[in-house]
């Protein structure tokens, strides 16, 4: 065992969390308590916020000052994340599809737009197609790595031949629930265990102490991706095939490498046409803006440009 074992989760608060701007609360659906918090006001239409994998809500903080004269927004933490429950065993797509669709009923209690960023957008387009009749109005899917996050896909780029090392890497040295917490380890032997293609992103990925958003994530949520049990039961083409509501997908920075068909960023472009191709099949108007210079997270990178492409966006709603 690391430095770090047990170190981090709920049950460590003064450990792992920090002080933000808006008041977080839990919200009981059963299985799971998840936390988030909300900006804006009542009288303006609901907009449900959903992070990518290690990003707890408070990954949109800077944006939610943008977004609350347009909306009442809720920012909430999936489950393994943040400062909702974790749950070894069940981190599968179903499963936090089902508790955002509760999370919708029990903390909200009206239609919503959902915007989701990587895992979150791939949430997103789950709502879009399995949330309860009525909940969802639209779903902007921000840089979705839909396919691309599948063991076996249908369309291009696999796990593997994307992020998945780091999903693997991560879980290996730090264990279900930072169980193991080797992170000086993990850090030295990166460099060995993960292909070519990934070395760049390194000092960002494993800087020498666990940052922030790490230290709120559980570590199976790795495991559970680069295994493929995360989507075992949520084939990617099925579900967009079912999608009743409109979409905006938005394409961040890529790379393909055509020899090895590896992939850097989250959607290769055939990914994404066939992502346009399977929702306007399913009878449903998508907008695709393309960003080709932007980071993963355009709420991160730049706050501005994020609330203004979905506020120009949700304006074309019914």
């Amino acid at each position: 065992m690391g430095r770090f074992a047990n170190a981090f989760g709920p049950h460590e608060p003064e450990a792992t969390y920090v002080p933000h701007a808006f008041p977080e609360q839990l919200c009981d659906i059963g299985e799971v308590r998840l936390n988030y918090a909300v900006a804006g006001t009542h009288d303006k239409p609901a907009l449900l916020l959903v992070p990518g994998q290690t990003e707890s809500w408070w990954g949109y903080e800077q944006a939610l000052p943008l977004l609350a004269p347009h909306f009442e927004v809720f920012a909430v933490d999936l489950r393994g994340q943040g400062r909702s429950s974790r749950t070894p065993g069940r981190y599968t797509l179903d499963n936090m599809g089902n508790d955002l669709v509760r999370f919708i009923d029990a903390a909200i209690g009206r239609p919503v737009i959902v915007s989701g960023l990587s895992s979150g957008g791939v949430l997103s387009a789950w709502l879009s197609a399995y949330a309860r009749p009525g909940q969802v109005r639209g779903a902007l899917y921000e840089d979705p790595p839909l396919f691309s996050s599948e063991l076996d896909t249908s369309c291009g780029p696999s796990i593997h031949q994307s992020i998945g090392g780091v999903f693997a890497l991560w879980n290996k040295y730090l264990g279900d629930q930072w169980s193991l917490g080797d992170w000086d380890a993990m850090v030295a032997n990166a460099p060995r265990e993960l292909p070519a293609r990934l070395q760049p992103l390194l000092p960002v990925l494993l800087p020498a102490a666990p940052p922030q958003n790490l230290k709120e994530y559980d570590p199976e949520w790795g495991r559970a991706f680069a295994s493929g049990t995360v989507a075992a039961s949520c084939d990617h083409e099925r579900m967009l095939q079912q999608v009743k509501v409109p979409v905006l997908l938005t394409h961040h920075f890529h790379t393909l490498d055509a020899a090895s068909g590896s992939l850097l960023g989250a959607l290769a472009d055939v990914q994404a046409a066939r992502v346009r191709e399977l929702v306007a099949a399913a009878g449903q108007k998508i907008d695709y803006r393309s960003f080709p210079t932007m980071a993963h997270s355009m709420h991160g990178q730049d706050p501005k440009l994020y609330c203004e492409t979905l506020l120009e966006w949700a304006a074309t709603l019914a």
